[in-house]
């Protein structure tokens, strides 16, 4: 009888312990050590539904255990991009209804893109380059943004048959000159690079005459550059290296009555330039440049 009293109160005594145990823990252990054959039976059973779904990629309806094949296989990752598909890009990038987003992945270079791209985001990579071949089959491409790369170079051509390309940013990147524009711009952004006045032809935006954004702050411009287009609404030079300013600058010094009618803005602060000396430079403006003038 005295072993058996012994035995009731000890049983008595561990119970509340077991029961005193911090709700946490509990699910903790029964996640881990109880139900572990039923949680992994409920992920197989979702594996296998989402298995059977089928995801649509250019009219062709590819199986996700495919997709999951390829994303999974070391050998096909590090296959590069090529021109014959556009599955690797779209993998890579994020490609929605004729956009293509390729922003923070430290890609290189540009990928290949497909055909039916209007608008590229290549924003914050690791670009050094831009090459014609880059957009030599890509003629639907109306904006793209290649902001925070580190694009040095851009070859002779590469923009120009993107005649529908209406928008183009080039800003924080580390170029010495501007690459030839496509007629149909409306918005050029090149801030913060590292453009000096020897880098822009003397008409790079003489023919773009829907262009009325140009952004060329942060730069090394010792100069406005010549033959802006009648269509330029906004013009940014600010912090650049300026120092002159002629009266053909915005105006025509040969036509008193001449009037830059679609101008509303010229920022020049941050150069070394007092534009008080130059106030015929500015006669046929409606308003004045930003700047310092005395």
């Amino acid at each position: 009888m005295k072993t058996l009293q012994t035995t009731f109160f000890l049983f008595v005594f561990v119970v509340p312990l077991v029961n005193s145990a911090p709700p946490i823990q509990q699910e903790s252990l029964q996640f881990y050590e109880y139900d572990t054959d039923v949680t992994m039976e409920s992920l197989s059973q979702q594996d296998y539904e989402m298995q059977s779904k089928d995801i649509r990629k250019d009219g062709t309806n590819v199986s996700l255990d495919t997709s999951l094949m390829l994303q999974g296989d070391d050998g096909e990752r590090n296959v590069p991009p090529t021109k014959d598909t556009n599955l690797p890009t779209c993998l890579l990038c994020v490609c929605l209804s004729g956009s293509v987003y390729c922003e923070e992945i430290d890609i290189e270079a540009v990928p290949p893109l497909p055909k039916e791209t209007a608008y590229l985001y290549a924003r914050f990579n690791k670009i050094k380059r831009i090459a014609v071949s880059d957009f030599a089959d890509i003629t639907t491409l109306r904006r793209i943004d290649f902001s925070g790369n580190r694009i040095e170079e851009i070859e002779d051509g590469a923009f120009s048959k993107l005649l529908l390309l209406e928008e183009l940013s080039l800003a924080e990147n580390r170029l010495l000159k501007l690459p030839v524009l496509p007629p149909k711009l409306t918005t050029f952004n090149a801030n913060q690079n590292r453009i000096k006045s020897r880098g822009i032809k003397a008409n790079a935006f003489k023919k773009l005459t829907n262009l009325a954004y140009l952004y060329l702050g942060h730069n090394a411009l010792e100069s406005v550059p010549l033959n802006l287009p009648e269509s330029l609404r906004i013009l940014h030079l600010q912090y650049n290296n300026i120092t002159t300013i002629t009266d053909d600058t915005f105006c025509k010094s040969n036509n008193t009555r001449y009037i830059r009618t679609r101008m509303d803005e010229i920022r020049m602060e941050g150069n070394p330039i007092q534009l008080a000396k130059h106030v015929n430079a500015f006669s046929c403006l409606r308003t004045l440049p930003v700047g310092t003038y005395y």
